[in-house]
């Protein structure tokens, strides 16, 4: 029998902001909300859910574990563009300039990364390799 992830959890100063960016960003909605507790997750059901737990203090120092996403119907660029708009800002966590992806942050500054080939390409390189 193998373990499988349920949840993510993710702390915030003002858990409102931060699942309805992620709800934004991801097309999830919010599917409990419990004395300042939030979960969101896809509307099909599938995958881990994220929670959005409240705490007093503000993230200090660069994360130890993060999402990397990839466009999905949209090009790299658009996509980038689409999270800048939505709050996310461009962050430097110690990268080079020839990274294949971009660092960003949420409204509270959990990194997380932008990956350089959309999901349809990765689908269509997996497709020409089988």
């Amino acid at each position: 029998m193998t373990s499988r992830i349920a949840t993510i959890a993710l702390d915030a100063i003002a858990p409102r902001v931060v699942a309805d960016f992620w709800c934004a960003v991801l097309d999830w909605h919010i599917v409990e909300e419990d004395d300042g507790f939030i979960s969101i997750a896809p509307s099909n059901g599938s995958g881990p859910s994220i929670d959005i737990c409240p705490v007093p203090e503000r993230k200090t120092a660069k994360n130890r574990l993060h999402l990397d996403l990839r466009a999905d119907g949209a090009s790299t660029t658009a996509e980038l563009e689409r999270l800048l708009a939505l709050g996310a800002r461009r962050t430097d966590v110690g990268q080079g300039p020839d990274v294949s992806w971009v660092v960003l942050s949420d409204p509270e500054g959990n990194e997380f990364c932008l990956l350089d080939r959309s999901v349809q390409t990765v689908e269509q390189e997996a497709a020409n390799q089988a």
